[in-house]
């Protein structure tokens, strides 16, 4: 894959530019959207559920922003990987090249405006008086597992949209029910302990709550924790490379 990466990097570079500059062609503000969309949707939520879920939660605004980045860039990710075959058809039908390099392609982009959310992120940590440490360094450990999981998921999404067109309006109403799941705008203390355990089947709230402990609680998630975000992580991209690799020659006659 490292070799194909190098032999088609140019290509690869078209497309990232390609899908960054399609996403804000013909608007005002262009990338200020990656900043200002986030930002938006956190004062929603905070004006929401601040008076419901807000009044005894501990920098409740940090919480929502943990929830709200995390789930934001696993959606758009997953969204736009879906349609990543079907939108580069007309491409690889014609040109003998790596499908998955149209998936890739989004992700960077994603990638992109997520590190740009993350810089307003730590703004508003500041704000909320939220005090650095040196544990901070160790969010890359979820950044990059949220990553490679996006990429599985999106491997798989997009085998799955060339065969089965409803996969998009199944997607649209699982993400829905995923986004309540995540325990992004409430804590889950008051449930019961089998009840908690039953989030952490939850990879995206996984994600979710190990920001929250490095950020807000300043603690390191134990070593089992870590393990079952690489299993995750694992085994989204285990069942996207096998999809790819068995009906990649089959996606041809589908598109």
């Amino acid at each position: 894959m490292r070799e194909k990466l190098i032999q088609y990097r140019f290509l690869f570079e078209e497309l990232v530019k390609r899908d960054f500059k399609k996403k804000y062609k013909r608007t005002v503000l262009g990338m200020v959207w990656s900043i200002l969309s986030p930002l938006l949707t956190l004062l929603v939520m905070k004006l929401v559920f601040t008076q419901f879920f807000g009044r005894s939660t501990p920098h409740y605004t940090t919480y929502l922003f943990c929830g709200n980045l995390i789930f934001s860039c696993f959606n758009e990710s997953a969204s736009q990987g879906m349609t990543s075959l079907m939108g580069n058809a007309a491409i690889f039908t014609k040109v003998n090249v790596p499908k998955y390099l149209f998936l890739f392609s989004k992700n960077v982009q994603t990638l992109i405006n997520f590190g740009l959310s993350l810089c307003v992120f730590f703004l508003f940590c500041i704000l909320d008086n939220i005090i650095f440490t040196w544990k901070f360094i160790l969010l890359l450990y979820p950044i990059a597992c949220l990553v490679l999981f996006n990429i599985g998921v999106g491997l798989v999404l997009s085998a799955l949209f060339v065969f089965f067109r409803d996969i998009q309006y199944l997607w649209s109403v699982f993400t829905q029910l995923l986004m309540y799941m995540s325990a992004i705008f409430y804590t889950i203390d008051s449930y019961s302990y089998e009840i908690q355990c039953a989030f952490l089947l939850n990879p995206v709230y996984l994600f979710i709550r190990y920001f929250r402990k490095i950020v807000i609680e300043a603690t390191i998630p134990t070593i089992w924790f870590h393990l079952l975000m690489a299993a995750d992580v694992l085994i989204a991209l285990g069942l996207g490379c096998w999809m790819y690799k068995k009906y990649n020659t089959r996606f041809l006659y589908y598109v």
